[in-house]
């Protein structure tokens, strides 16, 4: 028996997963952080590293931990870590919740448009922002810094003893081209990097040693797995959702709203609502992220909702137009930083309800009709992962409002997603290989025909209201 191990270092704890050749998940382990009122901005790289071997150890018997193939690494995009020659932390990890590079990424955004067609979208929670802060504001430890790395990359590098490798979906906020597959000029003459400083740069996935003598030691393993380049948390479960193959989507509704495919080229928005990470296997894999999402229902609906829902059931299609966002303005699949959100005055809490979920399907068609009008792609199914989708009336409303069959999977965790990277190109010779092996599927939802042509007429009446309000305009999403 072989296994594969995937670990994902979280912004509150750390997790692993180990599936077997089956792809049954036959570790499962978590290990929450002591975090402190500063851990939104800087951790302990350290910290994580004990986790992890923690975890390992308590959670992994010997039998299976000498039959571990391979493993991987994914953690959060946009955290970054300066490290010394020694490959010892110069400072605490720089979140990429950090907000105090603000300024240097609205610099890092213009002088991008200014020399690059790819990404350059940078903000206060890119890489590549964070690194320039604190070269500005720690000018001391600037001068001892031997390489950036970023946090699925400390852990890889504590892993194998290999530094100084990265992967592309790591790197793209760092400003890594990744359709080029450089690190363009720029980072260097304009904004004051070093080049010595930037990592090479591969697919992820792809085998970059052994579990190092002393870890291995260290953790009991008789043999030393392989170990990859990791991946980004995003990404990692996208590939835990199934949407690994061009053609595929996920949505993840959780506190937000979190869209991401597979498609043939890269898609290149102007606007700046969706980003391509590059596929493993030479795809590209576009996403974006809104601010709506599932966070109304524990905040109107805590109490009572098996009842809320099955009354809710009984009233869809409401014919209703709701907008549940909680918080003022919106990223996507729009731009709109005055957006606030709508429901109707004086229906019951039942229709308020499922009103709502129709609002969030409604807006996930918008993200899709957008994604192929700039892929010029089809989209064929959509996968789904988050506490959203543990609704059954939300995935019925969801496929009818699509008119696109809704999959969910039965392991759809960032650690396990990390885990079928490790079997990638080890055990298998591509992504799409481990995933059609190790990928099972719980739930297939269909579209209701009925309900789908109702929900075409309370489509494009939604459509209306948004552009009446001067949220959208119309025919972008028509």
């Amino acid at each position: 028996m072989r296994y594969f191990l995937g670990i994902d270092i979280g912004t509150q704890g750390a997790r692993i997963a180990v599936t077997d050749i089956s792809g049954n998940q036959v570790v499962n382990g978590e290990e929450i952080f002591k975090l402190t009122e500063d851990s939104r901005q800087e951790q302990s790289p350290e910290m994580w590293w004990d986790c992890c071997r923690y975890l390992i150890q308590k959670n992994i018997n010997d039998d299976i931990k000498n039959s571990i193939e391979s493993i991987s690494v994914t953690s959060t995009s946009g955290t970054v870590i300066p490290l010394d020659r020694e490959n010892r932390p110069l400072h605490p990890a720089l979140m990429y919740s950090d907000k105090r590079s603000a300024v240097q990424g609205k610099r890092c955004m213009e002088v991008a448009r200014q020399n690059s067609k790819g990404y350059t979208g940078f903000n206060a929670s890119s890489g590549l922002s964070k690194m320039i802060w604190f070269a500005e504001n720690h000018p001391g430890k600037t001068e001892s810094i031997a390489r950036w790395v970023h946090a699925a990359d400390y852990i890889t590098g504590k892993l194998s003893g290999v530094w100084g490798v990265t992967d592309h979906t790591n790197a793209l906020k760092s400003g890594y081209d990744t359709a080029n597959e450089i690190w363009p000029e720029y980072l260097f003459s304009e904004l004051g990097l070093s080049g010595a400083w930037m990592p090479e740069v591969l697919p992820s996935g792809t085998v970059i040693g052994t579990m190092s003598p002393e870890t291995a030691q260290a953790l009991g393993f008789k043999n030393r797995p392989k170990v990859t380049t990791g991946i980004t948390d995003g990404c990692a479960s996208q590939i835990a959702s199934g949407a690994i193959y061009p053609g595929t989507w996920n949505t993840t509704i959780g506190t937000t709203l979190v869209i991401k495919g597979v498609t043939q080229k890269q898609m290149i928005d102007p606007v700046g609502r969706f980003y391509s990470h590059k596929h493993p296997q030479g795809y590209w894999m576009p996403g974006g992220a809104g601010n709506i999402g599932a966070d109304w229902v524990s905040r109107d609906f805590g109490k009572g909702l098996d009842l809320v829902e099955r009354e809710a059931a009984d009233n869809i299609p409401t014919g209703k137009m709701s907008f549940p966002l909680v918080q003022k303005g919106e990223r996507f699949p729009f731009i709109a930083p005055e957006a606030v959100g709508f429901s109707p005055d004086d229906i019951s809490r039942a229709i308020l309800y499922a009103s709502n979920m129709e609002g969030v399907a409604f807006v996930e068609r918008m993200a899709y009709t957008l994604a192929q009008k700039l892929s010029g792609e089809n989209i064929e199914a959509v996968y789904t992962a988050g506490g959203g989708s543990n609704s059954p009336l939300w995935l019925k409303i969801r496929s009818s409002v699509l008119n696109l069959p809704v999959y969910k999977m039965k392991y759809t965790s960032g650690a396990f997603g990390a885990a079928v990277l490790a079997a990638s190109q080890t055990f298998f010779g591509t992504l799409t290989e481990a995933g059609k092996e190790l990928i099972r599927m719980e739930k297939e939802v269909l579209p209701d025909t009925g309900l789908n042509e109702a929900y075409e007429r309370q489509y494009e009446q939604f459509l209306r209201l948004m552009e009446t309000k001067k949220y959208i305009k119309q025919e972008d999403y028509a």
